[in-house]
């Protein structure tokens, strides 16, 4: 298929063009998976950084990929963003954890050297 405003060959399925971000006048059919952006983000900033960052750009690809017309992809991209918001999430939970614990032996270290 080609687009009607520039002309260039686009998906079957595609919503709108990729050159020129006009719509092509397929419908979308079904609703689109979650990004889980927000997710991603408080999971970037609040647990774990490095784990964060592949959540946010899976996260920001979901919507395109479904606009677009790549529905798997979107369907994919989708997946990966919840896998790592959760494993960012895990991961900063159990160095809080450990944060926590390593304060409270270091206390009753201390408290012991006293007595």
């Amino acid at each position: 298929m080609f687009c009607k405003h520039c002309g260039q060959e686009i998906p079957d399925k595609a919503v709108m063009c990729a050159s020129c971000q006009q719509p092509t006048g397929v419908p979308l059919n079904g609703t689109p998976p979650a990004n889980y952006l927000v997710f991603a983000i408080l999971a970037t900033v609040f647990c774990c950084l490095p784990l964060g960052i592949p959540a946010i750009v899976f996260a920001a690809q979901v919507n395109g990929k479904y606009v677009s017309g790549d529905v798997e992809g979107a369907r994919r991209a989708s997946d990966r963003a919840k896998l790592w918001c959760w494993l960012s999430l895990a991961v900063g939970l159990l160095s809080y954890l450990g944060y926590v614990a390593a304060m409270a032996l270091g206390a009753l270290s201390q408290a012991a050297a006293l007595n």
